[in-house]
């Protein structure tokens, strides 16, 4: 038994051999070298400042993928970047062609907003606030030095400025003395603002004094943690002797009646294309997402004071998301049968980047039940039928700051994909002089008393995604379903409810927000079943929230996008990022809510849809020190999409019965 553990365990953290290029796979490592080497020996050569901010897959056209996708014997249309670069203190979008390496075009942004802040922006401004004397006075003031202390650089939002202002963070401080957990630590009231491009400090402020809370109860790792501890769990683990029952060739994945391809971006984090289904019953693939990713996650604090009020985040626009990502872990962040993709993105200087473990790709099952049914109705007889439901994940988890986010695309053979959003990691908290809630007594404290002098802030999580969804083709519709209660005559009945079905022709009309009795389906109009019906999918909402900003309050101009759950547009290539391409200090004139005011006609065209889960995070004491996972999803499921249940047909489920054996797992 322990040598097919061991084979089993090489085999599941196996890398997979790149096999034939895809038109929608990411840049190579030697690409991103060949697109700083054109761009550093084309004009912006002369400039010694230029930096790179986003390096990317310029997508072909999606007639071109489609067309290759449908002959692959076809040449893979030619590949190029998307850069956007910073050189002079000015914003640069270049295109740069990567089988001529050369430069196809550039163009000078001259908009609101600047582009994604780099990892080298961040420590540049926290190593800068290091030096500075007034800080070290201030640091020195409370007991500390330096070397007890750690910054964060954060984002400055835009509260309605004129012009186009200043690339610059606030760095704000923390204490690391006795605890690894600086989110709860802060030094409340330093704030050191930093011109990004300058690199100069252009204000300071130590505006307020309250004690730093005290590393007490803070520790989270398990080699500094004291007794008592909970109940230790016998082991469980999964073994699939015949190995993985997927197959990834490059970045292209096939699994059960699954073929998909996955690519990482800077940006968005994980990015699923072309996904399509097996229909046994027709005996050929049906596409379903032409693409899937994150679009955009704005975090906005409850804190309206000085020190607080422009924490209003946007995680994938501002910081990257993909970015963010970390290493995931063997056994720990992904089950023992996973295995392991990398990624790469282009540090400032162009230069590739290796995220090892950026994905994990494993089959999960978990005690659910696809399907059942006991028939004891017969005489003499009883029949049973079970099959267990089996599915596979993608999973990526990205640390943006203090809060770990655990994302998974997950699917199944019944034609669904459910997407989860799980949130951990650590609250940001305030340091107060409070160390009882009855002190707080009528005083508002935007958040919830969490230990002695620390303050979990409320606060909100809206994830957008972009999902173009492509029904058995582009073109498709949107309808809306309601339930309707209706009286009856005739039998002692007096009610019930029926449904109309109504397809949205405009953006407009599409733009809505969940309600109890609804359904939201995504249809192909020219395509139906045997029967009649309109092929389609439907979106079935998790956690949702409303914004309860003011409209014209400035965070939530620049994420009006968070204003409706579900969105429609019609297909536009350059329509990606829900808070616009420069989502640092933007002005909300790019985003989701200004595209669809256009209002532009949906039904029967190739539409995107767009999806917004939403939490209101009212932190408590189980929050702190460490956050239990958070999670929800929202899932797409066929309707009337087969002709009958496309699972029923699934063999009974060969169970393997293994040896009873001791295994240790480090």
């Amino acid at each position: 038994m322990a040598s097919t553990f061991i084979i089993f365990l090489s085999l599941c953290i196996v890398r997979l051999k790149t096999c034939q290029s895809h038109p929608l796979d990411p840049l190579t490592p030697a690409e991103f070298i060949d697109v700083a080497n054109v761009i550093k020996g084309s004009k912006f050569g002369s400039s010694r400042n230029i930096t790179f901010h986003y390096v990317g897959l310029q997508e072909p056209s999606k007639h071109d993928v489609l067309s290759w996708v449908s002959t692959p014997t076809k040449k893979i249309p030619p590949r190029k970047a998307f850069v956007i670069a910073r050189s002079d203190e000015k914003t640069y979008e270049i295109i740069v062609n990567l089988k001529t390496l050369s430069i196809d075009s550039t163009h000078l942004y001259n908009g609101y907003g600047f582009p994604m802040l780099t990892i080298e922006d961040l420590i540049a401004a926290s190593t800068l606030a290091s030096e500075y004397s007034p800080l070290i006075e201030s640091v020195h003031k409370r007991g500390l030095n330096v070397s007890q202390i750690a910054f964060g650089a954060y984002s400055v939002g835009w509260f309605g400025a004129k012009g186009k202002g200043r690339r610059i963070v606030k760095v704000v401080v923390f204490c690391k003395d006795g605890s690894p957990n600086i989110w709860v630590r802060p030094i409340e009231g330093i704030v050191v603002l930093v011109d990004l491009d300058k690199l100069t400090i252009v204000e300071y402020s130590d505006r307020i004094r309250v004690p730093i809370p005290t590393a007490e109860e803070t520790e989270y790792q398990a080699s500094k943690l004291k007794p008592p501890f909970a109940a230790q769990l016998k082991p469980i683990t999964v073994v699939q002797p015949d190995g993985p029952g997927f197959n990834i060739q490059g970045h292209k994945i096939s699994w059960a009646n699954w073929d998909f391809h996955l690519s990482f971006d800077v940006r968005a984090g994980p990015v699923i294309s072309l996904a399509s289904i097996f229909d046994l019953n027709e005996g050929r693939y049906r596409r379903v997402l032409y693409k899937g990713h994150i679009s955009e996650l704005f975090v906005p604090y409850m804190d309206p004071t000085q020190e607080w009020y422009f924490r209003t985040f946007f995680d994938a626009g501002e910081y990257g998301f993909g970015l963010a990502a970390v290493p995931l872990e063997p056994f720990t962040d992904c089950p023992p049968n996973a295995v392991f993709m990398d990624g790469y993105y282009a540090n400032q200087e162009g230069q590739p980047v290796k995220i090892p473990n950026v994905f994990c790709v494993f089959e999960r099952i978990a005690g659910n039940v696809a399907w059942r049914h006991t028939e004891a109705a017969l005489p003499g007889q009883t029949i049973r039928e079970v099959r267990p439901e089996i599915t596979l994940v993608v999973r990526m988890v990205s640390t943006v700051g203090n809060y770990d986010y655990i994302i998974d695309w997950e699917f199944k053979q019944s034609g669904s994909i459910k997407v989860w959003v799980g949130l951990s990691g650590i609250l940001e908290g305030k340091a107060t002089t409070y160390t009882d809630t009855k002190q707080t007594h009528e005083q508002e404290i935007y958040g919830t008393l969490l230990a002695n002098n620390i303050i979990g802030v409320r606060h909100d999580h809206f994830i957008t995604f972009h999902l173009d969804l492509d029904i058995d083709g582009e073109e498709n519709s949107f309808l809306k379903a309601k339930m309707v209660t209706r009286t009856n005559i005739g039998t002692p009945r007096k009610s019930y409810w029926s449904v109309v079905r109504e397809a949205m022709r405009t953006e407009l009309e599409a733009r809505t927000l969940v309600g109890d009795q609804a359904e939201f389906l995504v249809v192909n109009p020219n395509k139906m079943s045997k029967i009649g019906n309109q092929v389609g999918y439907r979106i079935l909402p998790g956690a949702v929230a409303n914004p309860l900003l003011l409209d014209d309050d400035y965070p939530q101009i620049r994420a009006a996008f968070s204003k409706y759950h579900i969105w429609i547009t019609p297909y536009n290539m350059s329509e990606k990022w829900a808070g616009g391409l420069y989502a640092d200090q933007s002005h909300g004139d790019d985003t989701l809510f200004t595209w669809t005011n256009r209002n532009r006609d949906i039904e029967n065209r190739d539409i995107v849809l767009w999806h917004t889960m939403g939490f209101h995070h009212i932190p408590s004491q189980e929050d702190f020190p460490v956050m239990p996972t958070l999670s929800s999803y929202f899932e797409l499921r066929p309707f009337n999409f087969f002709e009958y249940n496309p699972i029923l047909k699934t063999k009974p489920y060969n169970h393997v019965t293994v040896p009873n054996c001791t295994s240790t797992i480090h």
